[in-house]
């Protein structure tokens, strides 16, 4: 099932206890008839904090993505299940299906709150504020209708491998839903690889295989902020990095792997 006419106000409309459509919203960068992985990456965050809802009291600090195939554009399956429960550490996984076919499989953990305040320390520096900078058009670069749905805004002139830019949007995750602060910013780390590309992608390919993000401190606000450096290696991989950012400073890292190649 392929949604051509949902909701203008969110990415996705949910069809069934854990079953969903994208809206126009969510199409992908690399070929119209995908979607793009970030707004999914926040779904499956916002289908596992639906699914601990009755179980507070742990933030989730690492989740790994791992992209198993292609993510059509049609009517999906989020699975969520506890893969070793706990009271101060926690393992979840998600898994995305699309006609029976496992397409993104993830895994969370979740770890207990202590009060740490007396011996933080360590994180980067704060980037400028997302209000003192301008709209980067970052459609000049890519198609599809989740780039076009965001807001960037580049922190300095964006760079080969190297950008430094924060992202939001208006939409919302879920049509009539309510998005956790976690979820909703989550959905927007995937553009990283977007944002600071080595090489023009009507010539090369570059798409990642995974996502892993590893938090420190709960992201606040509605601006997720990449500070991303990409390498390309000699024999076909590439590596994004980011350091993340919310309005109140760093909470975090994401790495992704890439597959590099020509365009055919």
């Amino acid at each position: 099932m392929t949604e051509t006419s949902a909701p203008e106000s969110s990415y996705f409309r949910r069809v069934g206890e854990h079953r969903f459509v994208p809206t126009r919203h969510a199409g992908g960068a690399w070929a119209d008839d995908e979607q793009h992985f970030s707004p999914v990456g926040g779904l499956i965050v916002h289908e596992i904090l639906r699914a601990r809802a009755d179980r507070p009291g742990l933030v989730l600090s690492r989740i790994s993505f791992d992209i198993l195939g292609r993510i059509g554009f049609e009517e999906f399956e989020i699975r969520v299940e506890t893969v070793r429960p706990g009271r101060t550490i926690e393992l979840v996984q998600a898994t995305v299906t699309i006609g029976g076919r496992s397409v993104v499989s993830a895994r969370a953990w979740f770890l207990g709150v202590q009060d740490t305040d007396s011996v933080a320390g360590g994180e980067p520096e704060r980037l400028p504020a997302p209000d003192e900078l301008d709209s980067w058009e970052l459609g000049s670069l890519w198609s599809g209708g989740y780039i076009a749905s965001i807001d960037t805004r580049p922190v300095g002139i964006p760079q080969p491998g190297r950008t430094t830019a924060w992202i939001t949007t208006s939409l919302d995750l879920v049509a009539g839903e309510q998005s956790e602060a976690l979820a909703s910013y989550i959905a927007l780390v995937d553009t990283a690889n977007g944002i600071a590309v080595r090489q023009e992608p009507t010539k090369w390919m570059f798409p990642n295989v995974d996502l892993t993000i590893h938090l420190y401190r709960q992201p606040e606000g509605e601006w997720t902020g990449l500070d991303t450096t990409v390498t390309f290696g000699h024999t076909g991989q590439g590596l994004t990095s980011t350091v993340l950012h919310d309005v109140r400073g760093a909470v975090g890292y994401a790495q992704q792997i890439l597959t590099v190649r020509p365009q055919p």
